[in-house]
């Protein structure tokens, strides 16, 4: 497996609009931006949580 070249993303590119069509990319790029998007903030606020966790519990 090599990496991908300029006419293997572009035949790759070519496949997904004849298969979705040009006004459904747009929507799923958007909807696949939101979903990293709400992952990265999950991912951010679970880390405090459980810091604040921690620090609570070696108060008492």
């Amino acid at each position: 497996m090599g990496s991908l070249g300029v006419t293997e993303i572009l035949v790759i590119l070519a496949i997904v609009l004849l298969l979705f069509g040009g006004k459904k990319i747009p929507e799923l790029m958007k909807g696949l931006g939101s979903g990293i998007k709400e992952f990265k903030n999950a991912a951010k606020d679970d880390q405090p949580a459980e810091k604040k966790e921690t620090k609570e519990e070696t108060k008492e």
